[in-house]
């Protein structure tokens, strides 16, 4: 295994080819994250595949290294990260505030937020990477990845060339993109299934789809994750829905399972919305200490309390670099929020206008600077994919209304202009910045940790971080509206006559919308939410008596997402997860029947379960955008159909066929010889 590059080392690092490559691979992840996001809630770690591509391609140029592959994934990670934006911005076009993504003011927001996010974690660095103990998962196995593919480039041997690779990542792309061609855009298969049985009036729903990024994303997420979203699923449609439809009357002409479609988007997912609210709450709760103690040793750095050294692999940013950049950015949010209140409220004038301007900015940037040392903590102690940034973006929604709320009392029509829409959008632009800065916090530190273990220069990757929020925000916006123009979002369709049901679901973005309106006009389903919270109360208590055990847990905020998600989109995500539990159980048996160390035996199948999964979300996301692209320029909402309506049964079966195989070739394929 190499060891660490020392510090008298001059290796290239922050190189042009790499910078050139980093932001190829940010275009391509960053637009994949967001079409994930946007239809189901859920962001794939873009680190590990972007190093594995780095190596590849730059094994071929003369000079290439670790430290270059590491900046490389570095800049791709943080823009992939940057996408966690959609989590609340569709929420402008939901409420009709936007009609679609003005490309400079959502860009100046995800870069402005992404940036704060890299500078306010520079001060955690050293007390928090370097200093403590706290596991960083992701970061050690990006590390690990790229220590392990430069020992393979110096030191080739003729197994090599069956080691997870690029190869893995372009095979699982190709299959994933093709079968979306065939469903999404053909409609020759079918992207899913709905099974309705009824008892009385009670109905019960009984689905999947055959999504092959959601088997993707749930392989990563693991079996853990994955049975608490089937509890979910199985709360929602199993009992919460057909109760209501015991309960609830047939309009004239309403077939049953219409109206429990109703009841569940109106009522059931509000359900859900408490329980994760109330999961949020407990794991910061939680890690209240932790947090605490991030914000604490960020504040020690930046008043100079901190340790400084003049090695290559310790030095940061420059101090006034860092404040003059924080300087400018504040600046710039202050004109980025006047732009966004002027065009809405031209006639709001003097110290009113300032004022909320003022209340907004200040709020973002300060609360920013306390979110970023609280997530860099957490996602150090639990790592990003489980630290709680849908949690944070509900805490930030719901201060930030109640805020606006009593700076819009002392003008006395603002609460009330344009029938409180304005109001509302102020609150959703002002969370935007706080989101993009918490998950940009919650990543950055990471990629931090694995430039640590690898021997990188800091400050390099510190503006490889900043290229990659730059870059991320010129891509996000395209694809928003692109995504937008061509399926719409859940409440929020561009065109006439198009299908709801193919909208994407956006589910942070409807939450926190929702929960933003109902505390300007009071509507809140509050019945339902409450219900939640006591759920997931529950839920937490039998966590807790799990995890004593040692042998199991009960993810909360899980559950919360399978009863608040739609069941084709959690139900898929469930498969993904058992085909990980299956392979690793077959790994175990293979391991024990050779009496050999499990963790070494399984290494490199591990890896290429996840090249594979990642180029399953890959592929189908960017197929998914081209045919939005197809759409928005036909004009049609199938512009490459085959068959017609009839065909519907025939798809149904022969997507389902075609699924199942393709999952039993990527079992075979993770399995391998032995």
């Amino acid at each position: 295994m190499l060891e660490r590059i020392p510090d008298e080392s001059n290796l290239a690092e922050l190189t042009l080819r790499g910078l050139i490559l980093g932001a190829l691979i940010t275009v391509v992840f960053t637009a994949s994250n967001v079409y994930l996001g946007l239809k189901v809630g859920l962001t794939f770690a873009s680190s590990i595949p972007a190093a594995v591509i780095s190596m590849a391609v730059l094994r071929y140029f003369p000079g290439s290294n670790i430290l270059e592959n590491n900046m490389v994934q570095t800049q791709a990670s943080a823009a992939g990260t940057l996408s966690s934006i959609i989590f609340i911005l569709p929420g402008l076009l939901m409420i009709g505030y936007w009609a679609g993504f003005p490309f400079w003011q959502t860009a100046a927001i995800c870069a402005i937020g992404g940036i704060l996010g890299v500078l306010y974690t520079i001060p955690l660095r050293r007390v928090m990477v370097v200093q403590s103990s706290l596991p960083y998962p992701e970061g050690v196995a990006a590390a690990e990845i790229l220590r392990v593919g430069s020992q393979e480039e110096e030191h080739p041997t003729a197994d090599d060339a069956g080691k997870p690779g690029l190869r893995d990542i372009l095979a699982g792309g190709l299959v994933a993109a093709l079968f979306s061609l065939f469903s999404s855009g053909f409609k020759l298969l079918a992207e899913g299934f709905s099974f309705w049985l009824t008892a009385g009036q009670a109905a019960f729903r009984l689905s999947t789809g055959f999504s092959l990024a959601l088997v993707g994303a749930g392989y990563l997420m693991g079996i853990t994750a994955g049975i608490a979203i089937l509890i979910g699923v199985l709360i929602s449609w199993g009992v919460a829905v057909p109760l209501l439809t015991v309960n609830a009357t047939l309009a004239a002409g309403q077939s049953l399972p219409e109206l429990a479609s109703k009841l569940w988007s109106s009522q059931v997912r509000f359900l859900g919305a408490g329980t994760i609210g109330g999961a949020a709450l407990w794991t910061l709760a939680t890690l209240f200490k932790p947090m605490v103690q991030g914000v604490w040793a960020s504040l020690g750095a930046v008043t100079g309390r901190a340790e400084s050294s003049d090695l290559r692999t310790e030095r940061d940013m420059p101090a006034g670099w860092i404040l003059a950049i924080a300087l400018f950015l504040l600046v710039a949010l202050f004109v980025v929020f006047a732009y966004f209140l002027g065009q809405a409220a031209p006639d709001l004038r003097g110290a009113g206008f300032w004022g909320l301007v003022g209340v907004c900015v200040v709020f973002a940037f300060f609360f920013g600077f306390l979110i970023a040392a609280a997530c860099g903590y957490m996602a150090g102690l639990v790592g990003s994919s489980s630290s709680p940034i849908s949690g944070i973006g509900i805490i930030a929604v719901i201060l930030v209304s109640l805020l606006i709320l009593g700076a819009g009392s002392l003008d006395g029509d603002f609460l009330s202009r344009d029938g409180g829409k304005l109001a509302i959008a102020l609150a959703l632009f002002t969370t935007s910045v706080v989101l993009a800065i918490a998950a940009i916090s919650n990543d950055n530190l990471q990629d931090l940790k694995a430039g640590y273990l690898v021997g990188a220069t800091p400050w390099r990757q510190q503006v490889a971080l900043i290229v990659g929020c730059l870059v991320g925000a010129l891509v996000i916006p395209p694809v928003l509206e692109l995504l937008f123009k061509a399926y719409g979002f859940t409440g929020a369709l561009p065109r006439e006559g198009m299908d709801p049901a193919q909208a994407l679901a956006a589910p942070q973005a409807t939450l926190m919308t929702a929960i933003a309106s109902g505390i300007f006009h009071n509507a809140l389903n509050w019945n339902m939410i409450l219900i939640g919270v006591a759920l997931g109360i529950a839920l937490i208590l039998v966590d807790v008596l799990l995890r004593r055990t040692g042998k199991a847990s009960l993810p909360v905020l899980a559950v919360g997402l399978g009863i608040y998600l739609p069941p084709t989109i959690g139900m898929t995500l469930v498969v993904g997860a058992v085909l990980a539990w299956l392979l690793e159980s077959a790994l175990k048996r293979r391991a024990q029947a050779a009496g050999v160390d499990e963790e070494k035996f399984a290494d490199v199948s591990r890896r290429r379960g996840v090249l594979l999964a990642s180029g399953l979300i890959v592929g189908e996301s960017l197929m998914g955008i081209l045919l939005a692209a197809l759409i928005g320029t036909s004009g049609k909402d199938a512009p490459l159909a085959l068959v017609g309506g009839g065909f519907e049964e025939t798809a149904q079966w022969l997507g389902l066929l075609v699924f199942l195989v393709i999952c039993a070739l990527f079992y075979r394929k993770v399995l391998g010889k032995r």
